[in-house]
């Protein structure tokens, strides 16, 4: 290897294996800013020894055993004063007195549950959920501020105030990094998994801005997503968000037009669908119904599934959707729920169907200023034969979008009611 090969694979390294790092060094130092700075420090001796080495057989062994000894030279040279950290010393030194090959195996003792207990973690349902999101993609995903920033559309001095607060948030509730047991678990589930379905969402239908998509965030979501999968084998709603992200990630090539606008669904080349991503959703979503999964994101994936299977938007299996949005409704109830089991009614039975149901959620204070309301009313209307009011419904949703693309698609469509 050339040096600047050997550098791209040390970088290529550490992208795999800094989540891993850091929850292994949280573990031991228990302080997430301290392991982020050693790990950090075990890559500069990385790009120092292995250009001269070479890439050692168990790289992430390596990067851990420089790392806790870095940690040993900063506890020694007085850089932590709290007793509890001499305890850590202790151990540290306890830990490197055994043989090099017993080192390793203790590393990666309980890797998998250390990495999950940093994912909980920075997942915990005590900070918001855009907190929540920026630590999740800084300490587990390894994005850097300013990549954060720009995915958000929010300034590197916000995203970075936010992941400070977060971590003085967990340091000041005194929480121990470890992975939850039992109940505890199962009713903490459901924070990981919204945080990673609106790290997604965010890159699959973007809220604001000039872009309708932003592909790095559905990736970082999916990458997310796969490694929770792994990390918890048998929980199915961890396999039926990782199905639903697989399955709707594939549209991706065929969201945007030719002119930078949304294609609807139905109007998508299924062609440039991607069938990898299809497979590995359809895959994952056996899997969640396997483990016996019906809850809120194995029916999600369930759906994303129909349209999948679809040869044609005329061959959805309409009424199936409809069947499965009834159930979700009883499973997760919701204004938003409600609205696509609406859409789903209006295309399996009809646009009337649809408005009744529309109807019935007008009031609803959550969907008083979203977009996606009147915009299915407007297509209820345009289908059926009610141009008028449609276009009233579509200029209705354009003012309510903060979305460049999304507010030229509604315009256009309520133009087309002529």
């Amino acid at each position: 290897m050339t040096a600047g090969e050997t550098h791209q694979a040390i970088e290529a390294v550490f992208r795999i294996e800094r989540a891993r790092l850091i929850a292994g060094l949280v573990r031991v130092v228990r302080d997430v800013d301290l392991a982020e700075e050693l790990a950090q420090d075990a890559l500069v001796i990385a790009l120092s020894e292995w250009p001269r080495t070479g890439v050692p057989a168990n790289p992430g062994a390596w990067l851990m055993t420089a790392a806790k000894r870095r940690a040993i030279d900063a506890i020694r040279r007085g850089k932590m004063r709290e007793r509890k950290h001499e305890e850590i010393a202790r151990e540290l030194d306890d830990a490197f007195d055994g043989a090099a090959e017993a080192v390793e195996a203790a590393m990666d003792d309980d890797v998998g549950d250390e990495l999950l207990g940093l994912i909980f973690t920075a997942c915990h349902p005590i900070l918001s959920a855009d907190a929540r999101a920026a630590l999740t993609l800084r300490v587990v995903g390894g994005l850097t501020t300013g990549e954060i920033a720009r995915a958000f559309l929010s300034s590197e001095a916000t995203i970075a105030q936010r992941i400070v607060r977060a971590k003085k948030t967990i340091a000041k509730a005194e929480l121990s990094y470890e992975t939850p047991r039992g109940a505890e678990r199962a009713e903490r589930l459901p924070s990981v998994l919204e945080v990673i379905y609106l790290i997604f969402n965010e890159g699959y239908a973007a809220t604001a801005g000039d872009d309708p998509v932003r592909p790095s965030l559905c990736f970082e979501a999916q990458r997310l997503g796969r490694m929770l999968a792994g990390l918890a084998p048998e929980d199915a709603e961890v396999f039926g968000l990782l199905a639903l992200m697989e399955i709707q990630a594939s549209r991706l090539p065929a969201r945007i037009g030719p002119d930078g606008a949304l294609v609807p669904l139905p109007e998508q080349d299924r062609a440039r669908w991607d069938p990898l991503l299809i497979r590995r959703g359809l895959e994952a979503l056996a899997r969640a119904q396997a483990l016996g999964g019906d809850g809120p994101y194995a029916l999600q994936a369930a759906l994303a599934a129909c349209h999948a299977r679809a040869r044609s938007p005329a061959d959805t299996n309409w009424p199936g959707i409809a069947a499965l949005y009834d159930r979700l409704r009883a499973v997760a109830p919701s204004p938003v729920v409600d609205l696509n089991r609406a859409i789903a009614h209006s295309m399996a039975f009809g646009p009337e169907a649809g408005l009744r149901l529309a109807d019935e959620i007008a009031d609803a204070d959550a969907l008083r200023n979203y977009a996606p309301l009147p915009a299915a009313r407007g297509d209820f209307l345009f289908r059926a034969g009610r141009l008028a009011e449609a276009r009233r419904q579509f200029e209705a949703a354009a003012r309510l979008t903060h979305n460049v693309r999304e507010r030229a698609f509604l315009l256009a469509r309520a133009e087309a009611c002529g």
